[in-house]
This record gives structure tokens, C-alpha cells and sequence, in this order.
């Protein structure tokens, strides 16, 4: 059975955005490839791929906690309009635990980072949404 999640994958556009806001996280880059070939088209089930693919990591976590990004050259990737939308089907947001979130989201925002909503507080934790790269919503929580 699953010993925990091993990674998260995000296709981009703007990977260097994505690099940047992942970042902010803490995350660093572990890895930078360019995966193509028959191979990649095969286990992707895309036809005649070739992209970036950038594994972010946060440094000493353990179990390893990952964020691969992939920006395509080929084939063009698809618009998903309905991404920002937290009541559609399919990957509704990511959520990250951390430290201190008022100190987290006062450098966030300092950075250009955008909350989706104002921060609300339950019994054992706070929470906000953020606007993530390409329009995906990102999740911080601080529990008590």
C-alpha cells in the first residue's frame, strides 16, 4: 500500500513563475531535464512530446516532498479554463503545512503573491487560499 505521496506534478506555461512561487515555499530545484523520445510518448501517452521537466524539492523534509513541474514544447498543452474554479472536478488545490502563516503570507505578498480569499481560523488550524502559478490554488495551514 502507499507509504506517502511522492510528488505532485504541475504543467506551466510560465516556468520560471512557477520556479519562483515554489520557491517562495521553500522549495528548491533538485533536477532539470528535457524529456522526449519515444519512451516519454509511450509512459505519457502523449505523442511526440518534449518538455521541461523540474523537480522542486523541500530541503530536508522526510519523507522527500517534491513539486515536478513540466512546461511542453511539444505537443502545445491543453487550456483547462475551468482550473481556477474550486468547484470543478478533478485536482481541487494543494495544501502545505506551515510554521507561522501571518509571517509566511506577509513575505508571500510582499513578493506579488495574491491571497484567493481572506485567511480564516478554526479551532485547530488557519488556513488561505492562494492564487498558484497558471491559476491553481495553493493551500497554507498553520495548526495549533
Amino acid at each position: 500500500m502507499v507509504l506517502y505521496i511522492d510528488h505532485v506534478a504541475v504543467a506551466v506555461r510560465d516556468l520560471d513563475g512557477a520556479k519562483r512561487f515554489f520557491g517562495l515555499l521553500g522549495f528548491e530545484v533538485a533536477d532539470a531535464v528535457v524529456i522526449q523520445g519515444a519512451q516519454f510518448s509511450r509512459y505519457m501517452g502523449v505523442s511526440d512530446l518534449e518538455a521541461d521537466h523540474v523537480i522542486m524539492a523541500l530541503p530536508g523534509a522526510e519523507p522527500r516532498q517534491q513539486i515536478h513541474l513540466v512546461r511542453f514544447h511539444r505537443p502545445e498543452p491543453l487550456d483547462d479554463a475551468a482550473r481556477v474554479r474550486l468547484d470543478r472536478i478533478g485536482i481541487n488545490h494543494f495544501g502545505f503545512a506551515v510554521a507561522n502563516l501571518k509571517a509566511t503570507l506577509a513575505v508571500l505578498e510582499a513578493q506579488g503573491v495574491h491571497r484567493r480569499a481572506e485567511m480564516i481560523e478554526f479551532p485547530h488550524r488557519k488556513l488561505v487560499f492562494l492564487e498558484g502559478p497558471e491559476g491553481i490554488t495553493v493551500e497554507l495551514s498553520e495548526w495549533n
